[in-house]
C-alpha cells in the first residue's frame, strides 16, 4: 500500500501485449546487463529479472537486487518465496521500483529453493500459492503472475495442473507461464530438470482451451522464433524462451518486433554492439568490469562467419585490467557482416 492506503500501481508499459513473447528469468544470466542487451535487440518483448527471493528483500534489505535501467521496460520482477506476508511486502518493494509485473516462481527445482520450501515445491501446495497470490494482489496494483511446472515428482500433470490453475485464478491471477515439463525434486539436478523430463506441449494447449479466460504462455525447449510463432498460431497467448534467447539472442530477438508484434524491422547486431558501447562506458564508470557485461554478448553473432573469433577475443580479453569498449570493437572486426533474414 502507498501512504494513503492504496495498492501501489504498476509500471508504465503494456505488459500484457509484451507477454506475447518473453525472455525467461534465468539465474546468473538475466541480470540487468543482459536485459539491456536484449532490449536493444527487441523493443517489444517482455523481459524478466533473475529470481529475487522475498527474504533477501524484506529481511536482508538487498534492494540493490531491484536495480534496472529505465530502458528495460517492459520488465517484470520474479520473486521467490512461500510466506504470503513476506511476498506481499516484497511485491510492494518491486512496485515502488517501477516493475511492470511481479511474477511468483513456482517452477525452480534447485536444492536451495527446495530447502526454502518455494519454487517447484509449491506445485504441491496450490492453496498456499493462491494465498500468496491473493496477498500480493492486495498489496499492489501491479499484475501478479505465476510461472509453474506441469507437476512435480509422482504428480499426474493432467490431474494436478487444472487444480493448480483453478486455485490461482480464483485468487486473481489471470496470467500464467507453464514450463511444459515436470520437475523431479529428488534424483535430478536443476540442469537435468531442464532437459530430461519430457515436454508435454499438448497439455499446455489443453489448459488454454480449458481456461480460455486466462493468458497462458508456454515455456520449455523453444529453440527458434519459428517454433514460438507456431505455438502462438495454435492459440496460446504467449511463448517464453529461455536458453535459446540467451545463447542465440539475435536469432530469437532481432526479428521479434516485426514477426511477433508487426512493428519495426529486424535489428542488426552490429548496430546493437555500437549501441552497447555508451552503456558499457557508463557502467564501467560506476565500477562494473567489462566481462560482467560482455559475457552476455558472446552469442550475438552465433552462426555467422567469425563468431568463434568474436567470442574468443571477448572471453580472453574482457577480464584483463584496462579492457573496455575498444576490446568490443576489436572483437567485432572478426565478424563478417551479413543481413538478418526475416
Amino acid at each position: 500500500m502507498d501512504e494513503q492506503g492504496n495498492p501501489i500501481k504498476q509500471g508504465k508499459s503494456d505488459v500484457v501485449r509484451a507477454a506475447r513473447l518473453s525472455v525467461a528469468p534465468m539465474m546468473e544470466w538475466t541480470d540487468r546487463h543482459c536485459r539491456y542487451l536484449h532490449r536493444l535487440l527487441s523493443h517489444q518483448v517482455l523481459l524478466y529479472t533473475e529470481m529475487v527471493t522475498a527474504p533477501a528483500l524484506v529481511r536482508g534489505g538487498a534492494l540493490h537486487l531491484l536495480d534496472y535501467s529505465p530502458e528495460e521496460h517492459p520488465v517484470a520482477l520474479q520473486l521467490g518465496g512461500s510466506d504470503p506476508v513476506e511476498l506481499g511486502q516484497a511485491a510492494q518493494l518491486g512496485a515502488r521500483a517501477g516493475y511492470d509485473e511481479i511474477n511468483l516462481n513456482c517452477g525452480c527445482p534447485s536444492d536451495r529453493v527446495q530447502s526454502g520450501a518455494f519454487g517447484a515445491v509449491l506445485m504441491q501446495s496450490p492453496d498456499l500459492v493462491a494465498e500468496c497470490v491473493a496477498e500480493m494482489r492486495a498489496k499492489v496494483a501491479v499484475e501478479i503472475t505465476v510461472k509453474c511446472r506441469i507437476g512435480v515428482d509422482e504428480q499426474e500433470p493432467r490431474d494436478i495442473l487444472p487444480v493448480f490453475l483453478e486455485k490461482i485464478r480464483a485468487a486473481g491471477c489471470q496470467r500464467v507461464t507453464i514450463h511444459a515439463r515436470k520437475a523431479w525434486l529428488k534424483g535430478l539436478s536443476p540442469k537435468e530438470n531442464r532437459d530430461i523430463p519430457p515436454l508435454d506441449y499438448d497439455l499446455v494447449h489443453e489448459m488454454k482451451r480449458a481456461f480460455g479466460d486466462m493468458h497462458i504462455s508456454l515455456n520449455g525447449g523453444i529453440a527458434s522464433l519459428d517454433a514460438a510463432l507456431e505455438h502462438l498460431d495454435r492459440g496460446l497467448d504467449g511463448v517464453m524462451v529461455g536458453r535459446a534467447a540467451y545463447h542465440q539472442p539475435s536469432d530469437i530477438l532481432a526479428a521479434a518486433d516485426a514477426r511477433v508484434y508487426g512493428v519495426g524491422s529486424a535489428r542488426d547486431p552490429f548496430d546493437v554492439v555500437q549501441q552497447m558501447l555508451p552503456y558499457i562506458e557508463e557502467q564501467m564508470a560506476q565500477g562494473a568490469r567489462l566481462h560482467q557485461i560482455s559475457r552476455h554478448m558472446l552469442g550475438l553473432f552465433a552462426g555467422r562467419p567469425g563468431a568463434r573469433a568474436w567470442r574468443r577475443v571477448l572471453s580472453e580479453g574482457a577480464s584483463r585490467p584496462g579492457s573496455g569498449p575498444d576490446l568490443v570493437l576489436q572483437a567485432m572486426q572478426q565478424v563478417q557482416n551479413q543481413p538478418i533474414a526475416i
